[in-house]
C-alpha cells in the first residue's frame, strides 16, 4: 500500500510499503476517510521542531472499518475516529483519563509521529492497525461530516480540553484566547467556549485571516500587538495561551482576573521560558500545561458537533486530494484536510 512518509524538513515521498495485519483480537484496520494536518505537523514539516525521519505522516483521522477482531468492538463499515495517541484504556494513567500517558505502551506513542519513536504507521496511508480498538476507536455521530471531524483526533479535543472543564467550574464566565503557534487549537478553543456558553470570548492573534476565522466561531477578536506594548484591557475568568512565546505567556498571566484558571496549549521550543511567577502568586492562577489526552475529551466534542454547537469546518482552509499532501504540508493555514484519491 502506499504512505506518506517524512524524511526531513520539506522532504516527503510516497513509499510503497506492506499493508497492515491484525495482530491480536482487540485490533482494527482502518482505512482513512479525511485526515487533518495538526499543527506540529507543519512546523515537522518545515523544521521548526526537529524530528529526524524516516517515518510514516499524518495522525489525525477519520476513517473506516475495513476488519477487526473478535475483541475491537467495531464492525467492517462502521465510521470510527481515531484519536492519535495510542492508549489501551484499562492501565492506571488511562483510568484516570490521562491516555496521552497510557502505560502500556512506550512514552509518546502515536500514528504519524516516529521522530526516533515506536512506529505506528500514519493516517496519510492507504490503511493502518489500530492496537486496543475496543477503547481506541469512537464511532463519528450520525450526520456528522467526516471532514468536519477529521481534527478531533487531536487538535480539536486539544483546545477543547482548555475551555470545558473550567466552564463547567465556572459556568458563563469570560474567556480570553491568546493565539499563535498552536494556530488551529486556539480557534477551536474560541469555538468550543462559544458552544458551551462563555459570558464572552475574546481572541487575540496579529494573523487577521484567523481572527476573521475566530469571529465565524463567534467570537470577539481583534490583534494581538505585542509588538506595540499592547497591556490588557480587561481581564478573564479563563485564559488560553496558544501563541508559543515567553511574550505571549507574561501577557496572559496579566490578563487573569484573580483566581482564573490559565492553560498553555502551545510547545515552547526555547530551553526555558520566563514566566511571572510573582504576578501569578498574587493573582492565584491556577496554570496548567501538557498534551492533551485527545481519547478522553473526543466523545464530548463528538457529542458537541453532532448537536449543531460547534463548528470545527470554520477552521478548515482548504480540502485537498491525498495525491498533494506532500506538496501543501508547509502551507501556512491554519488547517487542511486531506482525503484519499
Amino acid at each position: 500500500m502506499r504512505q506518506l512518509t517524512f524524511l526531513a524538513p520539506k522532504h516527503f515521498e510516497w513509499r510503497d510499503v506492506p499493508s497492515p495485519k491484525l495482530q491480536h483480537d482487540r485490533d482494527a484496520i482502518v482505512r482513512p476517510l479525511a485526515v487533518a494536518r495538526c499543527d506540529l505537523d507543519l512546523y515537522i514539516a518545515t523544521g521548526v521542531v526537529p524530528f529526524p525521519g524516516p517515518f510514516a505522516f499524518g495522525h489525525e483521522m477519520v476513517g473506516e472499518v475495513v476488519e477487526a477482531g473478535k475483541l475491537a468492538n467495531v464492525v467492517p463499515g462502521q465510521r470510527v475516529v481515531v484519536p492519535f495517541q495510542i492508549s489501551c484504556g484499562s492501565c492506571t494513567s488511562c483510568r484516570r483519563g490521562f491516555t496521552a500517558s497510557c502505560e502500556s505502551v512506550p512514552p509518546y506513542a502515536a500514528f504519524g509521529l516516529g521522530g526516533g519513536r515506536v512506529e505506528y504507521g500514519g493516517a496519510l496511508s492507504d490503511a493502518i492497525r489500530v492496537p486496543y480498538a475496543d477503547f481506541m476507536l469512537v464511532p463519528l455521530p450520525q450526520g456528522v461530516d467526516p471532514i468536519h471531524a477529521a481534527s478531533a483526533a487531536d487538535n480539536i479535543p486539544d483546545g477543547w480540553r482548555a475551555v470545558a472543564p473550567q466552564l463547567a467550574q465556572y459556568p458563563g464566565a469570560s474567556v480570553l484566547i491568546v493565539g499563535g503557534l498552536a494556530q488551529s487549537v486556539g480557534l477551536y478553543a474560541a469555538g468550543a467556549a462559544v458552544a458551551l456558553g462563555a459570558g464572552r470570548v475574546l481572541y487575540l492573534d496579529d494573523n487577521q485571516a484567523n481572527c476573521e476565522r475566530a469571529r465565524h466561531m463567534g467570537a470577539d477578536s481583534g490583534p494581538m500587538a505585542l509588538a506595540a506594548g499592547r497591556e490588557p484591557q480587561e481581564l478573564f475568568d479563563i485564559v488560553v495561551e496558544a501563541a508559543g512565546t515567553s511574550d505571549a505567556l507574561a501577557f496572559a498571566v496579566r490578563s487573569c482576573r484573580p483566581n482564573a484558571i490559565l492553560t498553555s496549549v502551545a510547545m515552547h521550543l526555547e530551553p526555558t521560558t520566563a514566566v511571572p511567577l510573582s504576578q501569578a502568586y498574587y493573582r492565584g492562577l491556577t496554570f496548567h500545561t501538557s498534551r492533551a489526552s485527545a481519547r478522553t475529551w473526543l466523545p464530548d466534542v463528538l457529542d458537541c458537533m453532532a448537536c449543531g454547537n460547534l463548528h470545527p469546518e470554520h477552521v478548515t482552509h482548504s480540502v485537498m486530494p491525498f495525491a498533494q499532501a506532500a506538496e501543501c504540508m508547509t502551507d501556512r493555514g491554519p488547517k487542511i484536510i486531506f482525503t484519499p484519491d
